[in-house]
């Protein structure tokens, strides 16, 4: 047993100011947490921690990094964790396609250059690509209050790292770091994310939080997320990456962590058999543009543009194949007209690379809907396009006139998908709300299962044309009880029809349901012969053929009660519920049965 390992921490403390880095290596270790991707749960990369601190005597990492500081060790310290870290990260079997999130302590600016190069020659000897290293500034501190910031991100975008904000929305600096500098991700501190789903105004947060990393073609991390329920609410409003125990915990043992979750793509959803619609409109507007890499010459863009002369773009990745943005025809135009421009560019004094030209562009998930691509084509500066991606890879770019094409194709395709009798639209659309409102859980919905009783032997008697007429008395009345702009409509099909509320009281609902039947009783009625309507009955033959009596026709309606705070992304589980709940009102003497999700019988 070495003395390192039977020493008191007490003991260690001691020696720390003159040893620490000796010490450090003999007992300090690099976890790694495992940062999945939100729809697919494979692993995008590891944030590397520091653990064994406690066994020289400090309490947290942030403890043993302050006391470094205070000795002058603190590069050295950071350049052996880095430098482990690295190595740990190049024995993963898939670390070409992962990255690496190294924490760069704000004290370590002034000693950036330095770091870098030494990180660089490592990276060099380790094959790794530096687009596979993520620096997460922290916001403990102001890092861009250090004079040499700016020129040390502007080294690390030219070497290919990437960059993360840190900590986002408790520190210093956050949005200054947001809007001066090209950031690659946004990870939403823990504190923020630990209880959005019981909490509004955090889900709120949370939602502007991506919308305006998405147009600035950022991704957004979620930390600390430890229950599902998190988990999901995360994944709804757009997260596109996330970490915490819930996936997993950080380990010290590479042999512990695995390439995939793929559990999590299934939590609170059944597996999607296909594409949705807009998926499907958006994949046919997508544009293959070809690409050019941060790292290459400039040569190579004027060549792309030489054979290329009607295209004034062209997607930049990083060397993972993660989009950064685009490089512009006109950015080059202003050294080309120049005496000896071109020649300038690649002088050796001055040579620039592809990176010093990219402009940011949003940056987006494939399965996005298309009313949120046109939201960020709303807001976005001067970008001619929206880079789509796929596992956050570059899969393509859609422009301004390829969406209002998948606008246009997609309210063609729900007009066709109305019923041409009640003008309702029909089960596309019913779907698309119960997946859209079970997912936004702010509020109290119903989800209403409308089907007529005894409707085909009043068909069979008084023919198809009577039969009409009684469905679209139906639909005339549900349209005069509900006309909110949060109200919808549809017609399953037949004699079945669907209503869905949001922000009712289960009595306020009760009333108005009650008086919709109610009515349609009175009304469907009228249709029937004085003789029939006086007896109650009319002579039939149910499905087997057999003929008997059968009561007037009438409407029973199951009442589905998704209550205030559950998120539900299942729409089998969901369609199961509605199902019993209607064959309750059917065999309820009054038509009409209420259940809250869960207590269905």
């Amino acid at each position: 047993m070495s003395s390192a390992a039977i020493l008191e921490p007490g003991v260690f403390r001691r020696y720390a100011s003159d040893q620490l880095v000796t010490l450090a290596k003999l007992v300090l270790e690099n976890a790694f947490q495992p940062i999945v991707e939100v729809g697919t749960g494979s692993v995008f990369g590891y944030e590397s921690l520091l653990r064994g601190q406690e066994r020289i005597g400090f309490s947290s990492p942030l403890e043993l990094l302050d006391q470094a500081q205070e000795t002058g060790q603190l590069l050295a310290l950071e350049q052996m964790m880095a430098n482990r870290a690295l190595a740990k990260f190049a024995s993963l079997p898939d670390f070409s396609s992962a990255t690496l999130f190294l924490n760069l302590d704000v004290r370590m600016i002034r000693h950036g250059q330095y770091f870098l190069e030494k990180l660089v020659q490592h990276l060099r000897t380790a094959n790794i690509a530096p687009s596979s290293v993520c620096f997460e500034f922290s916001e403990r501190f102001d890092n861009t209050s250090v004079p040499e910031f700016a020129d040390l991100v502007t080294q690390m975008r030219k070497e290919g790292f990437k960059l993360a904000i840190d900590d986002f929305g408790v520190g210093h600096g956050e949005m200054k770091l947001l809007c001066d500098y090209p950031v690659d991700y946004l990870k939403i501190d823990r504190h923020f994310v630990a209880g959005i789903d019981r909490s509004p105004r955090k889900r709120h947060l949370v939602k502007n939080i991506v919308s305006i990393a998405h147009v600035l073609g950022i991704r957004v991390i979620a930390e600390g997320i430890e229950t599902e329920a998190e988990f999901l609410a995360c994944r709804e409003y757009g997260v596109d990456l996330v970490q915490g125990w819930f996936i997993a915990r950080p380990t010290t043992f590479v042999s512990e962590l695995q390439p995939s979750f793929p559990y999590l793509a299934d939590i609170g959803r059944s597996r999607r058999s296909s594409q949705s619609l807009d998926e499907i409109l958006i994949r046919k507007q997508i544009e293959h543009l070809p690409t050019v890499y941060e790292n290459e010459s400039i040569d190579s863009v004027f060549e792309l543009f030489r054979r290329n002369p009607r295209q004034a773009f062209f997607p930049v990745l990083n060397a993972n194949g993660e989009p950064r943005g685009v490089i512009n025809e006109y950015h080059l135009k202003e050294y080309i007209y120049q005496p000896f421009g071109r020649d300038l560019l690649k002088n050796k004094v001055y040579e620039r690379s592809i990176s010093h030209f990219v402009d940011r562009a949003p940056i987006i998930g494939l399965d996005a809907e298309a009313e949120e691509l046109m939201s960020l084509f709303a807001n976005m500066d001067n970008s001619a396009c929206v880079i789509l991606t796929e596992n956050m890879r570059y899969a393509g770019v859609v422009s301004a006139a390829s969406l209002i094409k998948v606008i246009n194709e997609k309210q063609l395709k729900i007009a066709q998908d109305q019923n041409p009798l009640t003008g309702l639209p029909g089960n596309r659309a019913i779907r698309d709300f119960m997946q859209e409102t079970g997912r936004d859980d702010e509020e109290t919905r119903f989800f209403c299962y409308c089907d007529f009783d005894n409707f085909k032997p009043f068909n069979d008697h008084y023919g198809f044309h009577m039969g009409d007429h009684a469905i679209s008395l139906f639909a005339a009345l549900m349209k005069r009880y509900f006309f909110s702009d949060g109200d919808f409509l549809g017609h399953v099909g037949g004699d079945d029809f669907f209503i869905g509320v949001r922000d009712w009281t289960r009595e306020e609902l009760n009333e108005i349901l009650e008086r919709l039947l109610s009515d349609f009783h009175d009304d469907v009625a009228e249709l029937y012969s004085p003789e029939e309507r006086a007896a109650g009955k009319i002579r039939g033959h149910d499905r087997s053929g057999a003929e008997r009596d059968f009561p007037l026709l009438r409407c029973s309606i199951g009442v589905l009660e998704l209550p205030q705070g559950l998120l539900l992304d299942d729409f089998g589980r969901i369609g199961a519920e509605i199902a019993a709940v209607k064959a309750e009102a059917k065999d309820s003497e009054g038509g009409l049965v209420f259940a809250a999700f869960g207590e269905t019988k």
